[in-house]
């Protein structure tokens, strides 16, 4: 076994996976190591959700340290709830009450509410290109407002990698730091049934998470840190089959979002297990260390429909339980970090 770091500052790579409103439990993970003065962030890989956080925690922390980046992501989350709550022109609380609906035990859960109901029938029956003209996109004036995109990406020791979909040639493409405009975000982030594939630099993009959620390669080859640090929120395990129509199509969702990942982690393994063997000596290729935090019994509960849930009840749920589970993951591995891995990757991926 290696030895442990000599001083008490641990540095590592974040590997921040995409899932709309979910992403506030990504908020909390973040949230809570900044909290911990002895987390040092070297880079940040993330699609949709994940690239929004990881730009809004580096352009706070750019400008005010640990507390800006703590800050800018509260603003964030708070400023996307205010938006939904104005354009809907209700909060979706009165909704979240499981005795006005056949939701369960869980009243997060709100597959089966009347107005993600509607919103799910509207997507399945028109594009956006119809039902949304104008291309209005309430994320490009929240990112636009609050990340100051033209200092980000003068930074030279800032390594930021943002995944998204070429539409027309099924490419994975990463941002790097100097290209992250708004374009790249809201690119990440576009679900092709809800908005209008992004154009950026004459190409045409969709959401990341269908061919990188997020991109693992640019954090081993580009990174100083040898340690990533992988933030889960779509489940990857279920006890059970599912049989009825919603249950099917929230688990497509879930498979669809976590295949790619599951796919690339299978080939770093592979590559891992051939370092362990001294089969790779005079090659480009190092040792990693994986790690994860998950919170996978507490997401499974919750359906595809609630990643449009903004309302601030939830996204504050999602972010204690980010909190709660950063903090117990902190307390259980904080020596191992720089040491070992603590992510079982054959039975997380094989």
């Amino acid at each position: 076994m290696s030895k442990a770091p000599k001083d008490n500052r641990r540095h590592i790579n974040l590997a921040l996976q995409g899932g709309g409103s979910h992403g506030a439990f990504t908020w909390g993970v973040l949230d809570r190591l900044m909290r911990d003065g002895r987390i040092f962030i070297d880079g940040i890989s993330g699609t949709s959700a994940g690239a929004m956080n990881g730009v809004v925690f580096t352009d706070g922390f750019i400008k005010c340290g640990r507390q800006g980046a703590i800050d800018s992501l509260y603003a964030f989350w708070e400023e996307i709830s205010k938006r939904a709550l104005l354009s809907s022109g209700q909060s979706l609380t009165p909704w979240l009450n499981p005795a006005m609906y056949p939701g369960g035990g869980n009243h997060w859960n709100v597959d089966d509410s009347p107005p993600f109901m509607m919103a799910d029938w509207i997507t399945r029956m028109f594009s956006p290109y119809q039902i949304n003209p104008l291309d209005i996109n309430p994320l490009r004036d929240i990112l636009s407002e609050q990340v100051d995109f033209e200092a980000l990406r003068k930074r030279k020791d800032i390594k930021l990698f943002v995944a998204a979909t070429n539409v027309r040639t099924c490419k994975l493409k990463v941002f790097t730091t100097e290209e992250i405009y708004v374009e790249a975000l809201l690119a990440s982030a576009c679900l092709p049934m809800v908005f209008r594939a992004v154009e950026f630099q004459g190409e045409q993009y969709w959401d990341g998470g269908y061919l990188a959620n997020p991109a693992i390669a640019p954090l081993i080859h580009n990174c100083v840190s040898k340690d990533v640090l992988i933030v889960q929120i779509n489940p990857m395990n279920r006890p059970e089959v599912p049989t009825t129509a919603r249950e099917i199509l929230n688990r497509v969702n879930e498979v669809s979002f976590n295949s790619t990942l599951a796919r690339e982690m299978s080939g770093i393994y592979t590559i891992s297990k051939l370092i362990e063997e001294g089969k790779l000596h005079d090659t480009p290729f190092h040792r990693v260390n994986f790690h994860m935090v998950v919170a996978e019994e507490e997401m499974s509960h919750l359906g595809a429909a609630s990643k449009s849930n903004a309302d601030w009840g939830f996204l504050k749920y999602l972010y204690d339980l980010g909190v709660e589970t950063t903090d117990r993951w902190l307390h259980d591995n904080f020596d191992r970090i720089g040491v070992e891995s603590t992510l079982d990757m054959v039975k997380a991926y094989s």
